[in-house]
């Protein structure tokens, strides 16, 4: 053998182990880390969509929290049903306070809604304006959720300053039933 002989074949067996090298070592190497790469793509894919769910769902939480608040300040306003006689006789303390002469007062058929029930009253006061005026402002001041449905105001007979009111007015309570 000579000296170039050898150094062909030593070249050619030089190429040949890299191509083998390449072929059983680095190729799959390489598909082993795109493998890799591509299942840590997917996680952090997942990952970021577990973040958006926890952002979603600490928002979710905070609006819980504020609907809580929410519906707490308005149980607040609504007494228990067994404080119907309480509110009825405050009602008719501030008529009679502000010099207001009570007619009639009748309880209605109460309305029974999923979370409150609904009291309605009718009342027929004579007074004059400023009483009743005074009577509407210090309903208004009572902690408690009520509503006047039906307001009629005239003049009365002796055409005096006076006043009859007959109306309607709603109070809530809470319905714990429902």
């Amino acid at each position: 053998m000579t000296g170039n002989l050898r150094k062909v074949i030593f070249l050619i067996l030089l190429v040949g182990v890299a191509v083998v090298g390449y072929q059983y070592m680095i190729k799959p190497a390489n598909a082993h880390l795109a493998e890799a790469k591509g299942r840590v793509d997917a996680k952090l894919a997942q990952l970021a969509k577990f973040e958006e769910a926890t952002a979603a769902a600490e928002s979710l939480t905070k609006q819980l929290e504020q609907l809580q608040q929410a519906m707490g300040f308005f149980e607040s306003k609504l007494p228990p049903t067994s404080q119907i006689h309480e509110v009825l006789e405050q009602v008719t303390v501030i008529a009679q306070k502000q010099g207001l002469k009570p007619k009639t007062i009748r309880t209605l058929n109460r309305k029974d809604n999923s979370g409150y029930i609904e009291q309605p009253l009718t009342m027929a006061l004579e007074g004059n304006f400023s009483s009743f005026y005074s009577f509407l402002l210090e309903l208004e001041k009572l902690p408690r959720i009520m509503k006047i449905r039906e307001l009629d105001v005239g003049k009365t007979k002796d055409d005096d300053g006076q006043i009859a009111a007959d109306f309607t007015v709603s109070i809530f309570f809470q319905n714990v039933n429902g």
